[in-house]
């Protein structure tokens, strides 16, 4: 299983939202590039990055922030955040991001989101956030009638290989994950499913180990509840660069 550790960037910075409300934000850094290399370090190769304004305003925002993380780091990076049409998708890639998550288009235009499958196939993802079994959309604020299980399915028969699972309850609570969700998620054949929102303990990043690809882990990184080091040796995905010794960090600060 791959561990992605998260960056969320709100102007500018690097930050953590509680539930993706934004008047419930915390700064933990104000360099994302500084905390990328800093999860590289501990021995990540995997990053997971959001541009919350960009989520926010339908459009990307933190794209040069995104663009230095990609030069100066050799990660496997994927990025969501208002990417809603094929320029911003080809601009991303272009800038050395591995794979795009598209979030609101999808739930809006399915048609579009086969459309890129089919011509960037696994460079694309698709991040379902369920509010109540329902699907969220435009950061979160918007709740439609689209039921998340059924969506996932969808977005199988279209093509899509991989999905970004959060339930948004759990976000950002220390409290838990939504573990009956990833067993339910198990059973839909050929998609890759990736939890995230709420990983707070070990024994959690164990279980899911048998039920999805990748988990994200974000908060419990940055208030120190997981060890970024621990969790890459518990499952096994730590991909630490040559030569330099993996210890735990201080995302908090320089």
């Amino acid at each position: 299983m791959i561990i992605f550790p998260a960056i969320d960037i709100k102007g500018g910075r690097a930050v953590r939202l509680l539930q993706g409300k934004f008047d419930k934000e915390t700064v933990y850094n104000e360099d994302p590039c500084f905390v990328a290399k800093e999860f590289r370090q501990a021995g990540a190769g995997y990053l997971h990055i959001v541009d919350l304004d960009g989520a926010d305003k339908g459009r990307p925002v933190n794209f040069e922030i995104v663009k230095k993380i990609a030069e100066e780091t050799d990660m496997f990076i994927q990025v969501g955040g208002g990417i809603r049409n094929e320029e911003r998708i080809e601009k991303h890639l272009s800038c050395g991001v591995n794979r795009v998550i598209l979030g609101t288009v999808a739930a809006e235009d399915p048609e579009f989101v086969k459309e890129m499958v089919n011509k960037y196939k696994e460079k694309i993802a698709v991040g379902v956030d369920v509010r109540a079994g329902k699907v969220a959309v435009k950061a979160w604020k918007e709740v439609t009638d689209i039921d998340g299980m059924e969506f996932c399915e969808r977005l199988r028969d279209m093509g899509v290989k991989t999905v970004i699972y959060t339930d948004t309850s759990k976000d950002g609570g220390l409290a838990g994950t939504n573990m009956e969700a990833y067993r339910e998620l198990k059973k839909i054949e050929g998609l890759d499913i990736i939890a995230a929102g709420g990983i707070r303990y070990e024994r959690e990043l164990t279980a899911l180990r048998g039920m999805v690809k990748g988990a994200i882990l974000g908060k419990a990184l940055y208030s120190d509840k997981l060890s970024l080091k621990r969790c890459l040796e518990l499952v096994g995905s730590n991909v630490g660069m040559d030569g330099i010794e993996k210890e735990d960090i201080n995302w908090k600060g320089h």
